[in-house]
C-alpha cells in the first residue's frame, strides 16, 4: 500500500504530468477524426489537455486492426501462460507508475487522491494480476458421450471486444473488462467516457510496452454519438461490455439487434439497500459501512448504498452513529489526501444532485444538505416516502435515504421495492436470519454485516435493470469473453460401426 504524500506533493506532481491527448490505435497514439474534447478537472473547472476525439472513421480503422491482429492470432493464439506472463509485466508497469496514474485519476475526474491512491489504482493492479494468473489454470470440459464418441467443449475467444467505460471508476473498470478479455485471447477496443479518459490512454501506452501486440488494446476518446454507438452497431464487433447507465445499456441491446447480434453485457445501475435489523450488533462498526457505502467516491458509485431500511427500535441508536461519522468525512480539494470527499464529475452532473436536495418532499433533512459548486457534502434524509424520487431514482451523488420499518418482512418488502437489484447489505446478528434476508433480496451481490463488492474472484452484476448477459469479475467474466464449441469426434470403426477399442 502506498504511503500518502502531502497536498503539495500532490500539487507538485501534477504540475508535471504530461497527459496523453491523442487516440491509442494500432500501437501507438494518433490524430483522430473528431473535434478537439477537453479533459477538465472538475474540481477547479481548469483544463488540462485538449484530447483529439474519435469519430467513425477512426472506429473503422480501429476494428480493422483490432480484427486483423485477432484473425492473425498474434495474441488469441498465444499460450494462456505467455498471455499472463505479458499481462504481470503490466502490472508491473502499472505499479511503476501507479503515483503518476492515482494523480492523473483524481485530476481527471474529481476523485479523492486518497481513494485513487489507496483503492483503485491497488484494486487495478489486482484485477489484471487476478485474471492474468487465472487464464492458464482454466479447463475445457469433455462430455459423457459414450463409448463410441468423445465429446470435447471448448472455449474459443470471442473476437474483437468493445468495452465502454464510465466515468466513475475510469481505471478500476478498465481493468474489470480489459483484464479477463485480454487474458482470454481477445482484441479489445475501449471507448473511456468522454469526462475521463486520460488514464485509459495512458494504461494502452504502458500495456503495448509491456508487450501487447498491435491491433489487441486500443483506446478510442469520443462522445457517445461518435464513437459508442457506432461501435455498438458495427458490424465487425463481436461484443459490447458495457458500464453505465440503464437507458444507455438498453441503447447497446437496440444497436445489436439492428446490426449482427453482437454479444452485449450490461452492468447498469442501482437503488442499493443496507437494511439493518433489530438485533444488528456493534452498531459503531454498521455505522462504518454505511458510511463508507454511502459516500465513498461522492456516492458516484452504482453500488453505493441509497436507501437505509432501519428497523425502528434500532434506528435512533444508529443514526446517532452515522451522523458522527458522517461529520468525519471531509469535503474538498481531492489533491488533499485528509479530504474522504471530492468534486463531482461536472455542474451538469451537479445540477441533478442538487435538484433531488431542493426536491425532497416531506423528508427531514438530519445532515450536510449544501452544495458549493460541483462539491456536495455528504447528506441524510429521514421519514423518506418509499414512493418518492429519493427512495426510487439512483441519485448518484453523496444522498441518503432512510425508511423505517417495523419488521424484516416489511424490510425484504422495501428493499425489492426497485427497478434496479445490484448489490445490498444485510446487517444481523441471527447467521440465519442473515442468510434468508439475503436469499430473499433480488440483487446480484448481497453482503452481511458489512459493505462491500466482493472481491477478483466474485462475479459482480445484477438482477432486473441492473445487469443483462453477465458478469464482471470471476471466472464467469473469462466464460463471457468466449464462446462455447462442441467438438464431437466419431470413435466407431468405419467399417464395421463397432466402437474402436
Amino acid at each position: 500500500m502506498s504511503e500518502l504524500l502531502t497536498s503539495k506533493e500532490y500539487a507538485a506532481l501534477a504540475a508535471n504530468i504530461d497527459f496523453p491527448c491523442t487516440p491509442f490505435i494500432d500501437g501507438k497514439y494518433q490524430r483522430g477524426n473528431g473535434d478537439k474534447l477537453l479533459s477538465v478537472n472538475p474540481a477547479t473547472g481548469n483544463t488540462l489537455c485538449e484530447i483529439d476525439s474519435c469519430n467513425s472513421e477512426d472506429v473503422d480503422l480501429a476494428v480493422a486492426k483490432a480484427r486483423e491482429s485477432f484473425d492473425q492470432g498474434i495474441w488469441a493464439k498465444k499460450h494462456p501462460s505467455d498471455r499472463k506472463e505479458v499481462l504481470i509485466k503490466l502490472c508491473k508497469l502499472i505499479t511503476r507508475n501507479r503515483r503518476e496514474l492515482a494523480v492523473m485519476e483524481s485530476l481527471d475526474s474529481g476523485k479523492p487522491i486518497r481513494d485513487c491512491e489507496l483503492i483503485d489504482v491497488p484494486e487495478t493492479i489486482q484485477t489484471i494480476k487476478w485474471h492474468a494468473e487465472a487464464v492458464d489454470k482454466m479447463y475445457d470440459q469433455t462430455g459423457p458421450a459414450g463409448e463410441d464418441a468423445l465429446s470435447l467443449i471448448v472455449r474459443e475467444p470471442v473476437g474483437v471486444v468493445a468495452a465502454v467505460l464510465p466515468w466513475n471508476f475510469p481505471l478500476l473498470m478498465l481493468a474489470w473488462k480489459i483484464a479477463p478479455a485480454l487474458a482470454s485471447g481477445n482484441s479489445v477496443i475501449v471507448k473511456p467516457a468522454e469526462q475521463t479518459s486520460l488514464t485509459a490512454l495512458r494504461i494502452a501506452e504502458l500495456a503495448t510496452e509491456a508487450g501487447i501486440p498491435r491491433g489487441v488494446l486500443q483506446v478510442l476518446p469520443g462522445l457517445g454519438e461518435a464513437v459508442g454507438e457506432p461501435l455498438g452497431r458495427h458490424p465487425g464487433v463481436d461484443m459490447v461490455s458495457f458500464t453505465g447507465s440503464t437507458d444507455t445499456g438498453r441503447r447497446f441491446l437496440t444497436y445489436a439487434a439492428q446490426s449482427n447480434l453482437k454479444k452485449v453485457v450490461l452492468e447498469c445501475g442501482g437503488k442499493n439497500p443496507a437494511v439493518v435489523l433489530e438485533d444488528a450488533e456493534h452498531l459503531d462498526l454498521v455505522a462504518e459501512h454505511i458510511v463508507n457505502g454511502a459516500f465513498w467516491n461522492m456516492g458516484e458509485n452504482c453500488s453505493a448504498i441509497s436507501r437505509l431500511i432501519v428497523h425502528e427500535a434500532i434506528k435512533p441508536a444508529l443514526l446517532e452513529r452515522v451522523t458522527a461519522r458522517v461529520r468525519d468525512w471531509k469535503t474538498g480539494d481531492p489533491l488533499n489526501p485528509a479530504n474522504h470527499l471530492g468534486a463531482l464529475i461536472d455542474t451538469e452532473h451537479q445540477k441533478k444532485v442538487a435538484g433531488f436536495l431542493s426536491n425532497a418532499d416531506k423528508a427531514t433533512l438530519i445532515e450536510g444538505g449544501t452544495a458549493n459548486g460541483v462539491f456536495i457534502a455528504p447528506t441524510i434524509f429521514d421519514d423518506v416516502d418509499p414512493k418518492s424520487a429519493l427512495a426510487t431514482e439512483e441519485i448518484f451523488g453523496p444522498v441518503l435515504s432512510v425508511l423505517t420499518v417495523s419488521s424484516v418482512e416489511q424490510a425484504i418488502e422495501l428493499a425489492n421495492d426497485t427497478d434496479y437489484g445490484l448489490t445490498a447489505s444485510v446487517f444481523t446478528a441471527n447467521a440465519k436470519q442473515a442468510l434468508r434476508t439475503a436469499r430473499a433480496i433480488k440483487a446480484g451481490t448481497v453482503s452481511v454485516n458489512c459493505y462491500g463488492e466482493g472481491d477478483s474472484a466474485t462475479p459482480f452484476g445484477g438482477y432486473k435493470q441492473s445487469g443483462f448477459g453477465g458478469r464482471d469479475n470471476g471466472v464467469h467474466a473469462h466464460e463471457q469473453y468466449t464462446e462455447l464449441k462442441t467438438i464431437w469426434v466419431d470413435l466407431s470403426d468405419p467399417a464395421t460401426g463397432d466402437t474402436v477399442a
